[in-house]
């Protein structure tokens, strides 16, 4: 009798505009509603601020401004969440999360080579599974710890 091993992760889904990501569970500390943002000036655009989540200050990032797709527009159903980047709480805002999942590594696969790039590179793969496709972020590309040329505070253009 063969023995196969499930590696299985939780996902939490969200969606960016119509499309839906993942983030691995244990990467996000807690979802929060959006409440007040303070702009700061001189920051990427894909920083939208930095707001007070109990005492910690907490960089706010658009999401889908980050992976170069549209600048998201804060309604009731945004989120925040929560992850840690070298000891840093930071915010990623998305359009709505939608649920948790459990996927097996075993459906997971790399990113179609038609999305290179930019986008691709921000993505660890795509889930298929229970009638869906889930691109998966991986958060240190995201978040620019994958090199030190890609950090969070710079945006590519020149000062």
């Amino acid at each position: 009798m063969n023995e196969t091993t499930t590696d299985a992760s939780l996902v939490i889904t969200f969606l960016l505009g119509e499309s839906v990501f993942g983030i691995d569970a244990s990467e996000v500390q807690e979802v929060v509603k959006v409440d007040q943002i303070t702009p700061v000036h001189h920051a990427p655009t894909y920083v939208v601020g930095i707001r007070n989540l109990r005492g910690r200050i907490v960089t706010v990032i658009d999401l889908g401004a980050r992976m170069e797709l549209n600048a998201l527009e804060i309604t009731p159903q945004s989120r925040i969440l929560i992850v840690d980047c070298s000891d840093e709480s930071i915010g990623l805002l998305v359009d709505c999360v939608n649920d948790t999942i459990n996927t097996d590594t075993n459906n997971v696969t790399p990113p179609p080579p038609s999305l290179r790039g930019v986008r691709s590179r921000y993505l660890r793969g795509v889930y298929r599974g229970g009638g869906r496709l889930v691109s998966l972020i991986d958060q240190a590309s995201i978040l620019g710890v994958d090199s030190p040329d890609a950090t969070l505070a710079t945006d590519g253009r020149d000062a």
